[in-house]
């Protein structure tokens, strides 16, 4: 899931529809069609570009243009790609999980598009970083990537690729290890926000600190979508299994 401005577009699994609801109400206002995706694993809206990004299992990008027309542009990624994110150059970043071979050697990707699909470049994941599912640029360039594993990390690295840190396990809470880490966000302070998705639960990951703790107080069944909307103060979670809900968290303080 995604938002942009007083919307908030929410895609699920098998579908073609993305659905778009008011922030102010929470209630579904239209479809967007996305005809040819299958297998939905990411969602991003750029507010320079007014588009909204769906990545597809199947080894596809759709961008949607939302001024009006919904037409859609499609490029191939031939590496599995999962997470989106729009960069500080108004790019997007997708991870990758598919393996790709450089200088005989099998590695993860992130990947920069152009609005419009041309490759930017390739950042190519040092050994040690697997299973990337969503990555996203903090303020310094460097890059928080989810590794989808468990147990499960979340890696801050450089454009080469290279770890510079590595959250799991918290040294200083009782929230345990980390498994199948899957969806990030991060706060104007560059603190990062992480669905662990098999620990049904929302982790906060201080920066300044490297405290790792539980941020809100209940049980979530299989987190995988987040969405951080600070203007408003609130988060939206939304669950893979289970009921498969959307859950909105008011007055969230980072």
């Amino acid at each position: 899931m995604t938002s942009l401005g007083d919307d908030v577009f929410v895609v699920r699994d098998n579908s073609q529809q993305v659905e778009v609801y008011d922030a102010e109400t929470l209630t579904l206002q239209r479809h967007i069609t996305v005809h040819g995706i299958r297998y939905p694993r990411g969602l991003v809206a750029c507010p320079k570009n007014n588009c909204l990004y769906a990545s597809d299992w199947r080894n596809n990008i759709h961008r949607v243009e939302l001024s009006g027309s919904n037409d859609v542009q499609k490029w191939s990624v031939a590496s599995r790609p999962v997470g989106l994110s729009v960069n500080i150059a108004h790019n997007l970043v997708v991870a990758c999980r598919g393996l790709e071979t450089f200088c005989g050697v099998n590695m993860c990707t992130l990947k920069e598009y152009t609005t419009h699909g041309s490759l930017v470049r390739d950042i190519i994941l040092q050994s040690g970083v697997t299973d990337p599912w969503h990555a996203i640029q903090l303020s310094t360039g460097d890059y928080v990537v989810s590794q989808f594993t468990a147990p499960g990390m979340v890696r801050i690295v450089g454009v080469d690729g290279r770890v510079i840190e590595s959250y799991g396990q918290s040294q200083t809470s009782d929230v345990g290890q980390m498994k199948f880490p899957s969806s990030l966000a991060v706060t104007k302070n560059d603190d990062i926000l992480v669905a662990s998705q098999h620990n049904h639960r929302i982790l906060s990951i201080n920066r300044s600190t490297g405290c790792v703790q539980e941020l809100v107080d209940c049980r979530i069944y299989e987190p995988r979508g987040l969405c951080l909307d600070e203007s408003r103060g609130r988060l939206y979670v939304g669950q893979v299994s289970g009921q498969r809900r959307v859950l909105v968290f008011d007055g969230v303080r980072l």
